[in-house]
């Protein structure tokens, strides 16, 4: 898959290994995806356009490399997205904020919609984050929504921490211009359409509502 990229970086590696065992606390799983994400952020970003601005150096003035203005928004697919989001923001906190709310019904497998809101999106950069890419189908509906509010395919870059092959095939497929990101490809979906060996309901756990 042309439009695919797993970050196998050592301390990303590192940390996620530590999130995956299920006897780590709330508190440091949260701070592992914070940091997993903003180490992911480098590469994911690596591509954005820039353009000049004249800043006055000690010395003299410049003309200096800038993001572009008001150009990027990051869209978390709720409500497990926010982890990621956040550390996001903390790096480029010039970007813009959507929502997108889906759950998954445990009978279909299939997404429900709860809430949208979106900025506008024309000529926009932007990165959604949902930590696991399972089945595929919530990613899939919420770049299908960006796409109908007038984003750009190619300027969406979907940003996971653990996917499976059965979910990169659905964004593959469906969007073949959108980049996806991850920091681990993992082995499948089980029964229940949870990815192994995966580290759990990534929602539950960094909000600290597992049964």
């Amino acid at each position: 898959m042309s439009q695919f990229s797993e970050l196998t970086h050592p301390l990303i590696q590192h940390k996620l290994t530590e999130m995956r065992d299920k006897h780590t606390p709330k508190k440091l799983f949260n701070q592992n995806l914070f940091e997993i994400t903003q180490l992911m952020t480098y590469a994911v970003t690596q591509d954005l356009p820039l353009q000049t601005t004249t800043v006055t150096t000690p010395l003299c003035d410049y003309e200096a490399p800038t993001l572009l203005d008001d150009n990027i928004v990051i869209v978390p697919i709720l409500r497990a997205g926010l982890g990621m989001s956040h550390a996001v923001e903390a790096l480029i906190p010039t970007a813009s904020i959507g929502c997108i709310g889906v759950y998954r019904d445990e009978e279909t497998k299939r997404p429900v919609e709860y809430l949208i809101k979106l900025p506008d999106l024309t000529n926009k950069q932007i990165i959604v984050t949902d930590p696991m890419l399972a089945t595929g189908h919530s990613a899939a509906y919420a770049i299908k929504l960006l796409v109908e509010r007038g984003a750009t395919e190619q300027n969406i870059r979907l940003m996971t921490l653990v996917a499976c092959p059965e979910g990169l095939q659905v964004i593959a497929e469906a969007f073949p211009q959108v980049h996806t990101y991850t920091a681990a490809l993992d082995s499948h979906l089980d029964e229940n359409a949870y990815i192994v060996p995966g580290l759990g309901d990534a929602g539950d756990r960094l909000f600290g509502t597992e049964h």
